[in-house]
């Protein structure tokens, strides 16, 4: 384990105490949430270190990377994933200055799903994943898609740069996205999903909320903490948009970590709840940032 000194955010010393959480997903470990006092980013301190990170992503439930799993929440997933690619590709090209030609990377693509549609809509589309367990579920046509090499790619190269759901993993915070903005064209978009902890299902189920997904997830992005990286890289909020089916999925797991009966039945009805009240404040389970260089 590694203890941070400084925000990995925007480097203050200064922290506070925020919630502790177990990793209700694999290894029941108690994990330390603490904020920044400045930015106010809340990130999990201790954290384990990238050599160490590795054993906690080791389930074969693990959603983000399976095609495998046949549970209930597993096939809704699939089902919802199968709609959201149209969405995804709709929004970002609805912020799009030029219609063709698009030069696109999919930082953290996972099994490639993403790509994939936006290949076949004609984008010029790479990805790139460094989990091994991840890419093992590539099939042949995607695995021709993937970058191995981040850093050998030119500065300016890229239309777009997506991450769903992936800067909450990165340990190199402010590396990685410094060198993901070098390789955007000037006016190029940076597109960023993430869990949002001011949402009402996080406030509703706290140190059992599935969104903290701890230790994998090593920082908790609100407005503010994102405000702040865009700032900070130069970088200007276009949009937000909201991911609402994020909600129901969130809350459905979170239900199991209680170790609730009906879960598919509370969960949605949280996740209903949560929507409504984002409807009215704007704090969705998840946001989708559109950052313009």
């Amino acid at each position: 384990m590694e203890r941070l000194e400084e925000c990995p955010l925007c480097g203050n010393a200064q922290f506070e105490n925020y919630l502790k959480i177990n990793d209700h997903f694999l290894s029941h470990e108690e994990f330390q949430l603490q904020k920044c006092t400045s930015c106010h980013l809340v990130f999990t301190n201790p954290r384990p270190t990238q050599t160490e990170i590795a054993p906690y992503y080791k389930s074969v439930d693990y959603i983000s990377h399976s095609n495998k799993t046949k549970s209930l929440s597993s096939l809704l997933y699939k089902l919802v994933r199968s709609y959201t690619l149209g969405k995804k590709y709709r929004l970002i090209k609805s912020q799009l200055h030029q219609t063709s030609q698009i030069h696109h990377l999919d930082y953290g693509s996972g099994t490639g799903h993403f790509i994939d549609y936006t290949s076949n809509k004609g984008w010029i589309s790479k990805g790139y994943e460094p989990d091994q367990n991840a890419l093992s579920h590539n099939n042949k046509s995607i695995q021709k898609l993937i970058l191995h090499n981040l850093e050998s790619i030119k500065d300016n190269s890229y239309d777009v740069i997506t991450l769903f759901h992936v800067l909450e993993h990165v340990h190199n915070l402010n590396s990685v996205l410094g060198l993901l903005i070098n390789q955007l064209k000037p006016n190029g978009i940076l597109l960023l999903a993430l869990p949002n902890h001011k949402s009402y299902d996080a406030k509703h189920y706290k140190q059992h909320w599935a969104g903290y997904d701890v230790p994998r997830h090593l920082y908790h992005f609100d407005r503010t903490s994102v405000n702040q990286l865009a700032k900070q890289h130069g970088l200007k909020i276009d949009k937000i948009e909201p991911m609402v089916f994020d909600a129901f999925y969130v809350s459905m797991l979170s239900e199991k970590y209680l170790g609730n009966s009906m879960t598919l039945v509370r969960g949605i009805l949280n996740g209903f709840k949560s929507n409504s009240k984002a409807n009215s404040n704007g704090e969705y389970s998840s946001l989708i940032y559109i950052l313009r260089k």
